[in-house]
């Protein structure tokens, strides 16, 4: 027997001895057991390590490989385990606020989402335009302060238009302030917009090469964004991000404005701007991806875009923006978690969406992916029955993952058993214990279990406790 900050353990088939010599090598961590490759050898052992018991909720036995085969994980698929640290910008606080039926919060509401952007590792956060007057000004100028004054981690960046004037208050509010803040600076980029504009690419130029200029020179860095890069022509992109380059800008961002691309179509333009402009550049460049849900491809081409090598990606908080909306950033933290490159604690992003839609006004559906009423509720009597088996077996890591593909403890909730048309008795059975009812009176029991047969919807609470009330 052995134990660590995490549970104990057994190592079987082998003898006492050798357990012995073995338990101590073991480390652990939550939900894993390993043990150093060349003591699986010593004397031919084959053992087996089994978790008697669990302090921590998600902990898991012995085995993890067997109980789950990861198809993402086959030999074909992209060696997530190579990639480097990825960035992730928020743009929630100015992207996200273009939706037309959105509200702009409260600066109170601004800076909690800016400390729980700072909690769940974001790297760095779009505080807004203040180009766009006065208004923007001041939330932009007590973001940059709350940065300072709390001595968060998150680094600012605002949007400014290919114009000075737009730069002009955001190296302002760097220097009153003293923090640096990014300036992102964009302009359309593909034939279709320079129609519509009446733009040369040579205007696209000179204006671009201005801005950057002058944003360099004000001491601030610059990422050059080219709007609608989906649709620009390569020979456009390559002149306006090698002049960008040569004037200053450090990151180059590729925007999927109109939510136009593919996976394979981000993984192309990705590689072409890397290979055909960045590394013939000489200068160590980063290369953001931006992207929409138009065609609800958001997160598919963010995951797509690290594939082909972007250091940065941008969403919002919800998926919330102009039209259908940018990339979820809270789903983008949850796969990146999941595919061991983004290692924060993501507890906090239920209250991250929650304060979004709530500052924002807009709703928060029962369904939605990891945060939604639903993402860890069942009714169902054979799913409600596996969770039950899982946690008889005094192993709550099992009975996160049987019908879940993400663990509800990992973004600090629990799975939950409803009642309703479609339940067993073990949902039912489940409930009464959870709410201290005995689940053991069979009286009490079939009645809930009738009252749940009858009706055409999830009992709430208040229905249940009414119907264990009768006599």
């Amino acid at each position: 027997m052995a134990s660590s900050g995490i549970g104990t353990w057994k190592v079987f088939g082998c003898s006492a001895a050798q357990g012995a010599a073995l338990s101590p090598k073991i480390t652990t961590r939550p939900g894993r057991f390993s043990l150093p490759a060349r003591e699986m050898l010593l004397g031919s052992v084959n053992f087996t390590v089994v978790l008697t018991s669990a302090t921590q909720q998600g902990d898991c036995g012995v085995k993890e490989k067997d109980l789950i085969h990861d198809w993402n994980q086959s030999e074909s698929s992209f060696d997530w385990s190579a990639v480097g640290e990825i960035q992730l910008d928020d743009e929630t606080l100015r992207d996200g606020l273009q939706n037309s039926s959105v509200v702009d919060p409260s600066i109170g509401d601004k800076i909690e989402l800016l400390h729980l952007m700072d909690r769940l590792g974001v790297h760095t956060a779009d505080i807004g335009l203040p180009g766009a007057g006065p208004r923007a000004v001041d939330a932009v100028r007590g973001l940059a302060q709350e940065i300072v004054d709390s001595g968060l981690s998150i680094k600012a960046n605002c949007a400014a238009r290919t114009m000075i004037a737009d730069i002009e208050p955001i190296a302002e509010i760097s220097q009153s302030v003293g923090v640096s803040i990014e300036v992102c600076t964009f302009i359309g980029s593909s034939p279709i917009r320079q129609y519509a504009e009446e733009w040369t690419l040579d205007k696209i130029l000179a204006t671009s090469e201005e801005a950057v200029t002058f944003a360099v020179a004000q001491g601030l860095p610059v990422l050059m964004v080219t709007e609608d890069t989906t649709r620009a022509r390569p020979d456009d992109l390559k002149a306006i991000y090698t002049a960008a380059i040569e004037s200053g800008a450090k990151r180059l961002c590729l925007a999927d404005t109109v939510g136009h691309a593919t996976p394979e179509g981000t993984r192309a333009l990705v590689r072409f701007v890397i290979e055909e402009i960045v590394e013939p550049s000489g200068e160590d460049i980063g290369v953001d991806w931006h992207g929409h849900r138009d065609r609800g491809l958001g997160l598919a081409n963010a995951l797509a875009a690290i594939e082909a090598g972007a250091t940065r990606v941008h969403g919002t908080a919800l998926g919330i923006g102009e039209r259908s909306g940018n990339t979820e950033m809270d789903l983008l933290l949850v796969n990146l978690k999941l595919l061991g490159v983004h290692d924060a604690d993501l507890t906090m992003l239920p209250e991250y969406c929650r304060l979004t839609a709530k500052a924002c006004g807009v709703p928060l559906v029962h369904s939605y992916p990891v945060v939604g009423e639903d993402a860890f509720r069942t009714g169902t009597g054979v799913h409600a029955a596996a969770i039950v088996k899982a946690e008889a077996k005094g192993d709550a890591w099992l009975a996160d993952r049987i019908y879940s593909g993400i663990p509800a403890s990992m973004v600090g909730l629990r799975q939950r058993i409803e009642v309703g048309p479609m339940s067993g008795l073990s949902n039912v059975k489940y409930w009464l214990r959870e709410h201290g009812f005995d689940p053991n009176d069979e009286a009490l029991c079939g009645r809930v279990f009738a009252a749940a047969k009858s009706t055409d919807h999830t009992l709430s609470e208040q229905e249940i406790r009414a119907v264990c009330a009768e006599s």
